[in-house]
């Protein structure tokens, strides 16, 4: 399977760090999005105005999760990042977030 980098665009910003999460994971742009659009879970993102969502994998013996972060920036949705996440989430909880994302959250807080 071939992944496309994707580009900014009048709806989605792309971040330097989800791009590398997506050639990680596998997960196409367009996956990124079904699930921003149509969560099955969304929660308060874990760094400052960010929101968390989620939608199960699609395979039913495969169990785990597919997370986005992203952000609400003049009408834009900042992808922050996504990982997949090995089990079920407990709703409500605190969700882990790599410390390379708080650094990229914080450069783009600067800019």
């Amino acid at each position: 399977m071939q992944i496309k980098i994707p580009q900014d665009d009048y709806k989605y910003l792309w971040t330097r760090h989800v791009v590398g999460k997506i050639f990680q994971y596998g997960i196409t742009p367009n996956r990124v999005k079904r699930i921003i659009n149509n969560p099955q879970r969304r929660e308060e993102g874990i760094a400052p105005s960010t929101v968390a969502v989620m939608q199960k994998k699609s395979k039913k013996e495969d169990k785990g999760e597919l997370w986005v972060m992203y952000q609400t920036v003049g009408g834009k949705k900042r992808v922050i990042s996504t990982w997949v996440y090995p089990g079920v989430t407990p709703k409500g909880k605190e969700i882990f977030v790599p410390d390379e994302v708080w650094m990229e959250i914080e450069k783009y807080k600067k800019n």
